[in-house]
């Protein structure tokens, strides 16, 4: 018998392959953890941007989500894209494992993906249930109410959204900014920081949604958030360098390429 740590992801769809539930499954895969996905979300999306989305019903999410809760146990759950939070909420408040919210609301595209009363709910009832969550700067704006535009911004925003919002940590990603990809990993008592050389390229479709998925795959391991977060800074900085150039705009990411 072959044991495999089971990670959940709860977000939108992507026919492409490059970002939501289908990145998360490439990613659990490739950090070898099973992946169970609950579709919030139909999203006709390409590399060149969104075209349309439907929201699946509210009986179906729950159909979903108690056809997963009734069976298989996961040991950590990520959440991308969610435009019906009130039903998922009760599920996550139950959890007795890592929650990593990565609050997807803008695609790389600069396609709007939730209306304003999800983000507002999110913000309110989600980030406080949460183990980390992974905004990247806009994300990170829109959470706090001002801009970043510096490493400086950044840090203002991280330990704003610990205190106003909740979340037991903050990772918030500086790959908008000018320079080197710089991270930043907020705890309640301690701060890290990645820099990596910037990646001159147009491929990163679903990158938001691969680093939050390789976190999520290490806290299902039993990882520490420290180490999760490490693997995941060192596993999307190789998938962009591996980018498989793929698409008539902005590509994905190549899920196979990091190696341990």
């Amino acid at each position: 018998m072959t044991y495999l740590p089971v990670a959940l992801t709860i977000a939108g769809t992507d026919p492409s392959g490059g970002a939501g539930i289908m990145a998360d499954l490439k990613s659990f895969q490739a950090r070898d953890v099973y992946g169970m996905a609950v579709v919030t979300s139909l999203v006709a999306q390409n590399t060149r941007g969104v075209q349309l989305i439907e929201h699946v019903s509210p009986q179906m999410l729950k159909a979903q989500l108690d056809s997963v809760f009734s069976d298989i146990t996961p040991q950590a759950v990520k959440t991308g894209m969610l435009a019906t939070t009130e039903i998922i909420q009760p599920y996550l408040q139950k959890l007795d494992c890592p929650y990593v919210l990565d609050p997807v609301m803008v695609a790389t595209s600069g396609d709007t993906l939730i209306d304003t009363t999800a983000r507002t709910y999110l913000k309110t009832n989600l980030l406080p249930l949460a183990s980390i969550i992974t905004p990247n700067l806009p994300e990170a704006e829109e959470i706090v109410g001002f801009s970043i535009n510096n490493p400086e911004d950044m840090q203002r925003a991280g330990r704003l959204i610990l205190k106003e919002f909740g979340p037991q940590s903050v990772v918030i990603k500086g790959g908008h900014l000018e320079g080197g990809a710089k991270d930043f990993l907020f705890t309640k008592d301690e701060q890290f920081v990645w820099e990596s050389p910037r990646i001159q390229t147009c491929h990163t479709h679903g990158t938001g949604c691969t680093f939050a998925a390789v976190i999520t795959a290490e806290l299902a391991k039993g990882k520490s958030l420290y180490q999760a977060v490490d693997k995941a800074k060192a596993f999307i900085t190789k998938a962009i360098q591996d980018a498989p150039q793929l698409g008539h705009g902005s590509g994905p990411v190549n899920h196979t390429s990091f190696k341990d």
